[in-house]
């Protein structure tokens, strides 16, 4: 039987700060994959960082010429991809990209296509921040929609099996993707995992891009998701 393999997306978006120290720690994961990089627009030193790691390592590199969301990066990949399953990592370094080795034996050894698996931020870390209020507000609004009991519905750790894409339709241009997935994938029956993961989380002077407009977009797709589609 062959290997499964993992597909792993990172949109990217003006990460020059940190995109020559994160992303070869995903290019160098031990397990069977391939990586697509979706260069979302980025108008700072990120092509030009991603053209020279193109030397170095693996990866399928697509450029957007304008910046048009971290859920259009996502979707440009997914139209790429050709693995069993799929993840989206992003390239900011706060998650830690060993974590996906753990996430894909963990679904392996389940080898159930009605499966997902999340990596929780809340289940390993205690984090009482504003960002972490806003999260479990947002995972209990899901949990209360859609009948789930989940710890963290708007990690980035979301890996998928491809299957589930015949059964989900991705609308989202922003960070409201992560709601419009979780969504429809429990509308769909699939059973949602969670795993605890490494999280640290870094500042807006760090480049953080998340905005509190997109909280209350997150809350819109969720009530969409439950009342409309």
């Amino acid at each position: 039987m062959p290997e499964k393999l993992l597909s792993i997306i990172i949109p990217i978006y003006n990460e020059d700060k940190v995109a020559a120290d994160s992303l070869p720690a995903i290019f160098s994961l031990k397990i069977n994959k391939e990586v697509i990089v979706v260069n979302d627009g980025s108008t700072d030193e990120t092509g030009p960082i991603l053209n020279k790691l193109a030397a170095t390592y693996d990866f399928r590199l697509i450029d957007q010429e304008t910046n048009q969301g971290k859920g259009a990066a996502v979707k440009r990949g997914l139209e790429e991809i050709s693995g069993d399953y799929f993840i989206i990592c992003d390239a900011d370094q706060e998650y830690d990209a060993r974590d996906i080795v753990r996430l894909f034996t963990e679904m392996l050894e389940q080898n159930n296509d009605q499966t997902v698996i999340y990596g929780s931020r809340f289940l390993s870390t205690r984090n009482h921040g504003f960002h972490y209020l806003v999260n479990k507000f947002l995972t209990s609004m899901t949990n209360a929609l859609f009948h789930s009991r989940l710890s963290d519905m708007e990690t980035c750790f979301k890996l998928i099996p491809r299957s589930a894409l015949a059964k989900i339709r991705l609308s989202g241009r922003r960070f409201e993707i992560e709601p419009e997935i979780t969504a429809q994938l429990l509308k769909a029956g699939y059973k949602i995992m969670e795993l605890p993961i490494s999280y640290t989380r870094r500042g807006y002077r760090e480049g953080k891009k998340i905005k509190a407009r997109d909280g209350l977009l997150a809350i819109k797709t969720l009530i969409a998701e439950k009342l409309f589609r």
